[in-house]
């Protein structure tokens, strides 16, 4: 074997060798990149569906869930604020829900699948405060054609029992539904309102 025929092999190998560990390096490097663009289980957790157990939700009551790392409000409403819904539809922006800020299931007067349960986003339509839930007649200071719902105190934006909004204050749009649907009579899932398989 002539000293040409041994450096070739030689070559060869050492060619073969550097091509096999900078693949594997290249490997390597692209896998942990790869894996940095796939949401995290923390993110995949913050879009996910929120199940929310309704049972226990006394009439008039309002129960808070996180969702998407915003507040939505579960509300038991009393046949009496129901009541009160269809008196004030005159004060309203959107009486009738024309503004698509529901699924078109609760483009209804109650804006709600089921009338005595309003599921809604808890972040006023305005700048993104978190309205308080106000039930009870309005103070004097929040005009006398206010029958309880929730107040925005950062700008003083009104909305009524079904979250839509009063005319005349800054917020422009009625609250914000969200989908959801019922799992079970006292089990309720927000965030999703596809069919079962």
């Amino acid at each position: 074997m002539s000293m040409n025929e041994v450096d070739r092999s030689k070559r060869r190998f050492l060619i073969a060798a550097t091509t096999a560990v900078g693949g594997v390096a290249a490997v390597g490097a692209v896998i942990p990149f790869v894996m940095s663009m796939l949401p995290s289980e923390r993110a995949k957790a913050a879009g996910a569906p929120v199940e929310v157990d309704i049972s226990k939700i006394e009439p008039g009551m309002i129960l808070n869930v996180e969702w998407q790392g915003k507040p939505v409000w579960v509300v038991n409403r009393t046949k009496e604020m129901l009541a009160l819904l269809s008196k004030h539809d005159d004060k309203l922006v959107d009486a009738k829900s024309e503004v698509p800020q529901q699924p078109d299931y609760c483009k209804n007067a109650t804006r709600s699948i089921k009338p005595e349960i309003l599921v809604a986003v808890g972040i006023c339509t305005h700048l993104g405060c978190s309205p308080t839930y106000r039930p009870e007649m309005a103070p004097a200071d929040l005009g006398s054609d206010w029958a309880g719902g929730f107040f925005c105190p950062c700008h003083g934006s009104r909305f009524d029992m079904a979250a839509r909004v009063y005319s005349g204050v800054p917020a422009p749009t009625n609250l914000v539904i969200p989908k959801h649907k019922y799992l079970a009579n006292g089990r309720l899932l927000v965030g999703d309102d596809s069919k079962g398989a």
